[in-house]
């Protein structure tokens, strides 16, 4: 229990900047604006309003005569959004545009990217979520100095209505009486005590104001996660437990599937399941157990809302010995292994006797990069991969302190739903809808991931294919460096 109490007040801490994902905020997608295939990458403000970063990277060589981002905010929806701002292109880089986009509130919202170029115009929905992940801090040297000219503006004004009590109405050259003295001194003390009220009047608005932000930042629905029998077998049940529940928009499906819940074993990251607990009331959720070694394992669920705002749902959980079973879900899966830090190979064993290879570059924190993997079968050939929820794969990655999570498709770290939702809403408004459809499954046995490792340490990754009608997990270990550390 005393182990249980600081991993459990780390991932709270580690909770409070998710979005979806937790401490990975920036945006990934690899699709298509109509006939040019880009890569467009959204870095959100941690502070509304605030500047969103957005990077459009056409792949395989296309040239276009430009390209225009536009934010869209669920509730304004595309009539109330503001006018497209032009991206810029990166000089030295005629692929690459970057654009700068104002997020005034809190909300989900879709970067609409439209790309001109010989093919004609094409268009891409990039579902990105803003919210307040903090409150900015005051430079310490910048404060000092605000605080000498505050008070210099303080003595300053004493002083101008001492003198124009004492000398204002006095003919130049003549002296102040004592009767004047006395009166200046006395209403210099009188506006000394009215600055100051203003002054103390002016830090309580200053410190509401700044509680009000601090409330303001987001955290995920509060949950509660447990092991109990359900029709004579072990099962998950997980509860969302947060008076917020009910102002939210309900929950929509995403892959199929109302929530995607992994469990990671601490302390060695050497369990892992990903599992799909189906909803029995809004509030409850339950998953067949399956058989999993005994401990503590941290718990992530995703769900998506129908406004298409994602959320990460943090918990842990101690399962006992000996408890779980066979699947009911056919998409449910589960693998153990080494713990972090034995399975530095680049190669990983797969349940089916087959392998999966990582073809690793260098990983520096903060550095936009592509994790790419072969998958070969029991006898070393190709193997053939086969749609996993409509995906060609989904993969996993946690940072060794609970602090980073995030679940990828080749796509990126788009939801689909989200997507969707905001295809729907572009159709009602507009007539007209960026179709959005499952990735179109590749022929051959790679995969690959865009990705930014937010900050060094290291991390586990789990990369689940389907191959011969079966889940098959890939496990792999990933020391990153800072942001230059490695090569480029």
């Amino acid at each position: 229990m005393r182990r249980a109490l600081p991993l459990l007040l780390l991932l709270i801490l580690a909770a409070g900047p998710a979005r979806a994902h937790v401490g990975s905020p920036n945006v990934f997608f690899d699709g298509d604006a109509g006939p040019y295939p880009v890569r467009v990458i959204v870095r959100p403000p941690a502070v509304i309003p605030g500047l969103a970063e957005v990077t459009v990277r056409l792949r395989d060589g296309h040239k276009v005569d430009g390209v225009t981002v536009q934010p869209v905010q669920y509730k304004a929806g595309f009539k109330g959004a503001p006018p497209p701002d032009a991206a810029v292109q990166v000089p030295g880089a005629p692929d690459t545009w970057s654009a700068q986009l104002w997020l005034m509130r809190g909300s989900s919202y879709t970067v609409r990217v439209v790309v001109q170029g010989p093919a004609g115009p094409g268009e891409a929905l990039v579902p990105v979520t803003a919210l307040p992940m903090k409150v900015l801090r005051m430079d310490k040297g910048l404060g000092a100095v605000l605080v000498f000219l505050g008070l210099f503006l303080f003595v300053g004004a004493v002083a101008i209505v001492g003198a124009a009590v004492r000398e204002s109405v006095l003919a130049p050259g003549e002296e102040a009486d004592g009767q004047r003295r006395t009166r200046a001194r006395a209403l210099s003390i009188v506006a000394a005590a009215l600055f100051a009220l203003a002054l103390w009047g002016g830090r309580n608005w200053w410190n509401n104001v700044d509680g009000e932000a601090r409330e303001g930042i987001f955290k995920p629905f509060q949950v509660r996660t447990s092991v109990l029998l359900a029709d004579g077998r072990p099962a998950l049940a997980l509860r969302i437990q947060d008076e917020r529940r009910a102002e939210w928009s309900p929950l929509m499906p995403d892959h199929g599937k109302l929530m995607h819940l992994f469990l990671i074993r601490e302390p060695g990251l050497d369990a892992f399941a990903h599992l799909h607990p189906v909803m029995k009331d809004p509030d409850d959720f339950l998953a067949a157990l399956p058989s999993l070694p005994a401990g503590t394992y941290r718990v992530y669920a995703d769900v998506i809302h129908e406004s298409g705002f994602p959320q990460t749902l943090v918990d842990t959980v101690k399962i006992p010995e000996g408890t779980g079973g066979p699947p009911r879900d056919p998409d449910d899966s589960w693998r153990a292994s080494a713990p972090l830090g034995r399975t530095a190979s680049d190669t990983s064993p797969l349940e089916d006797g087959g392998s999966m290879v990582w073809r690793r570059g260098p990983l520096a924190a903060g550095r936009e990069t592509e994790l790419r993997f072969e998958v070969r079968g029991p006898d070393g050939r190709p193997a053939p991969l086969e749609p996993y929820m409509g995906m060609p794969s989904h993969a996993v990655i946690a940072k060794d302190d609970g602090q980073v999570f995030v679940h990828l498709h080749p796509m990126g770290t788009v939801s689909m739903a989200a997507q969707q939702a905001f295809a729907a809403k572009e159709m009602e408004e507009e007539g007209k809808a960026v179709p959005v459809t499952m990735p179109a499954m590749s022929s051959g046995n790679t995969i690959s991931f865009p990705y930014e490792f937010p900050r060094p340490g290291r991390y586990r990754l789990w990369v689940q294919v389907k191959t011969g009608g079966k889940v098959q997990t890939g496990v792999f270990d990933a020391e990153v460096g800072n942001k230059g550390a490695a090569g480029p």
